[in-house]
């Protein structure tokens, strides 16, 4: 019996539409990140980009579960010294609610060129509309 690897020349990519109004923010991410590495196909192979596209819509009704709106922060650092800067979760969905999206599934990827790669597959809309109709995406329910 022979292992199969998938070519990147051969493999064929999907658009997927993904409604996120009540879903969990950690659980759509995690579902997506599949998506993105193509674990859900059966060609996938770990050192080949086999993933589909992803475009994730009303990402400013995505839920945190608990008391993280106001507990979570997202931080980032200057590299100088004193230059941490914090947000909590709840002013960053009130001013960049695709951006929460988009920083949760980034985590879940591989750290390096491929998983950059991978991210740029991804696609995040803060309202009910996205302008990819042209690629025909076919709806996904998580």
């Amino acid at each position: 019996m022979k292992t199969y690897v998938a070519k990147p020349q051969t493999v064929t990519r999907k658009w997927y539409v993904v409604d996120a109004s009540g879903k969990p923010l950690g659980r759509l991410a995690s579902e997506v990140a599949k998506i993105l590495r193509g674990k859900h196909k059966p060609i996938y192979t770990p050192h080949v980009d086999t993933g589909d596209f992803v475009i994730v819509v009303n990402a400013e009704k995505v839920l945190l579960t608990g008391k993280k709106l106001d507990q979570k922060m997202y931080r980032r650092h200057s590299h100088y010294p004193g230059g941490l800067k914090e947000t909590p979760y709840r002013q960053l969905m009130a001013k960049k609610p695709d951006f929460v999206i988009y920083k949760a599934v980034k985590g879940m990827l591989p750290k390096n060129s491929l998983g950059r790669k991978m991210l740029k597959k991804l696609r995040v809309y803060a309202g009910p509309t996205h302008k990819h109709e042209a690629q025909k995406p076919e709806r996904l329910e998580l």
